[in-house]
């Protein structure tokens, strides 16, 4: 079997979705369902079964599934292991970054400045439990208690971003049905939180005109600022924007926020270096929010 076509089987059963998953893989849907197909021949048995528009795991597709995932995942794990094994004096600091990827960027940035030894092996992949830090984000969190783990979580608001032109200039909030057919522009890659706006977009009964996705926050911010659209943009964790070309507005449809949630697992001998960092970017996310809720004066206006 080619690991490949385990990784197109995984990424198929975890989106039960053909089409998705291609898009996914970033490749066309034919050469996904040939792999599959190939795989299935392979083994002698049928993986999926259609269900609609999705398609299922068999009862051998599921049994496949519980075995191979675990395998893959501790493959997939090999370089970043082999990496670490060859430098005994580094210490690796694994994150999985699945929201606010700018701030927790700069933040081992600025760590590494105090750790220089400390190497960090970062991780994008929603599936993978292969961390010691995993950063995501939830519409509403609902805490699990595990003894292994401390959690920090951050509430935050998702506000409009406009530019600040004649039409929002004296605005501070906006209804979404205001909008009617203007261009929206977003971050590529934030699965996480355009599945949160998208929630609360249905749950309003407003469908957003996507016309432009950057993968950088910085293109996003300067589309909306010369005036190509505008874009859902989170309180403080995207960064600080400039209120001389873009201006926030709170959204008054529904409570548009969501919840920033850091998770440490111990699981190590030694937790020090990564609960250093942990408490490091815990604090570095208090700051930011506490400096966005601070009044404003007359002069930063």
């Amino acid at each position: 079997m080619e690991l490949t076509h385990i990784k197109y089987f995984l990424e198929v059963a975890r989106t039960e979705h053909v089409t998705q998953s291609a898009k996914n893989l970033c490749i066309v849907q034919p050469a996904l369902t040939h792999a599959i197909h190939r795989l299935e021949d392979e083994l002698g048995v049928k993986l999926f079964k259609t269900s609609g528009r999705n398609v299922k795991l068999t009862e051998a597709g599921d049994y496949f599934y519980k075995k191979v995932k675990p395998l893959y995942e501790d493959i997939e794990a090999l370089p970043a292991r082999l990496r670490a094994k060859s430098d005994k004096q580094a210490i690796t600091v694994s994150v999985k970054v699945l929201a606010a990827s700018s701030f927790v960027a700069n933040a081992i940035i600025l760590y590494k400045k105090q750790s220089p030894a400390l190497r960090f092996y970062l991780v994008q992949k929603e599936e993978s439990s292969l961390y010691d830090i995993c950063v995501q984000t939830y519409s509403n969190y609902r805490p699990q208690e595990n003894p292994d783990e401390e959690t920090f979580v951050c509430s935050e608001n998702i506000y409009l971003a406009v530019p600040n032109t004649a039409q929002y200039k004296k605005r501070d909030s906006i209804s979404l049905h205001e909008l009617g057919d203007t261009n929206f522009i977003g971050l590529y890659g934030s699965k996480q939180l355009h599945k949160i706006c998208d929630d609360y977009c249905e749950r309003i009964g407003f469908n957003s005109h996507v016309v432009f996705e950057s993968d950088n926050a910085l293109v996003v911010k300067d589309a909306i600022a010369s005036g190509l659209g505008v874009g859902f943009w989170p309180e403080f964790s995207w960064g600080k924007v400039n209120n001389r070309k873009i201006r926030l507005l709170k959204i008054t449809d529904a409570e548009f926020k969501r919840d920033i949630v850091i998770t440490l697992r111990r699981v190590k001998q030694d937790n020090s270096h990564i609960e250093g960092f942990y408490k490091f970017l815990v604090g570095m996310l208090k700051r930011a929010s506490r400096r966005q809720h601070q009044p404003v004066t007359a002069k930063e206006r």
